[in-house]
Parts: structure tokens; sequence; C-alpha cells
């Protein structure tokens, strides 16, 4: 698998370099942690859903923060070893997890639960009027060219 180099981000977005670096740190993320699976889904325009396979995890064993832009799920149980069971085959990970989701600007989140196993983490994007587009109504109105 190649990797992307990013430095050309470094040097074309003065002032932005916080964008870049978080594009770097995702790379870099994203090929080490690939536990627990998940989805992302467009809802609506501006609804979306986290889908994330939490199998073995109850309500009491999932935390969801958000910390300025960032949504933490993370999940943790007791390690102990169970000596009573003797797996031949054992695919199902239960190990604490830690996922991080940086959110855009006025992303909300609006809900969430834990049915079957998977977690769901529905957000929005709420854009305040102030950043909305405005129609403007062409008047009559003259202007005097003095």
């Amino acid at each position: 698998m190649r990797t992307i180099d990013l430095s050309p981000l470094y040097r074309s977005f003065i002032g932005s370099d916080h964008l870049a670096s978080m594009i770097d740190a995702a790379a870099r993320n994203e090929k080490q942690n690939t536990y627990p699976p998940y989805n992302i889904e467009l809802l609506e325009e501006d609804k979306y859903r986290i889908t994330m396979a939490v199998a073995g995890f109850a309500k009491d064993n999932v935390v969801i923060e958000v910390v300025e832009n960032t949504l933490i799920i993370s999940g943790s149980k007791e390690q102990a070893p169970d000596e009573s069971r003797k797996f031949l085959h054992k695919g199902i990970s239960e190990r604490n997890f830690e996922r991080k989701f940086q959110l855009g600007d006025n992303v909300k989140v609006l809900s969430a639960d834990l049915e079957n196993g998977l977690l769901h983490v529905d957000l929005e994007r709420v854009v305040p009027e102030a950043k909305k587009p405005r129609r403007i109504e062409i008047g009559n109105q003259l202007f005097d060219n003095k």
C-alpha cells in the first residue's frame, strides 16, 4: 500500500496547518486501528449516523464524549480470564477500544443507541442563521451619481 506525502500541504496551508495535521493524523491512525469496525451513513442532507460493531459490550461499558470538535467513543470491560470457557476458535474480540472522529463545524451529536451489538450515534450539521445563504431581492431603487 502506498503512503501519501502531505508535506506540500504544510507548505501551502499557511495558517491552516491544523487541517494538514488532522489529515496526517487520520491517515496514521486509520492504518493502526481497525477495531471496532464502523460505518458512516448519510441519512439526509445534513444528518449522519455512525454505526459501530461493539459485540459483547453493554451500555455501561461504552462512553461517548464530545471534546471540542472530536467525538470520542470508548469501550472498556474487565479483562478477567474465564477459566471455565475453552475456545476452539475465538474470533469475537472483546478488547478495550477508543475511536476518535473529527466533527465538522456545527456538527452536533443528537442521540446514541446500543441494540443487538451495534452502537448507533446520530449526528446533525446545524448551520447557524448567520451562515445560511440569503436571497437579496433586487429593488427599483435609483442611485444618484453626483
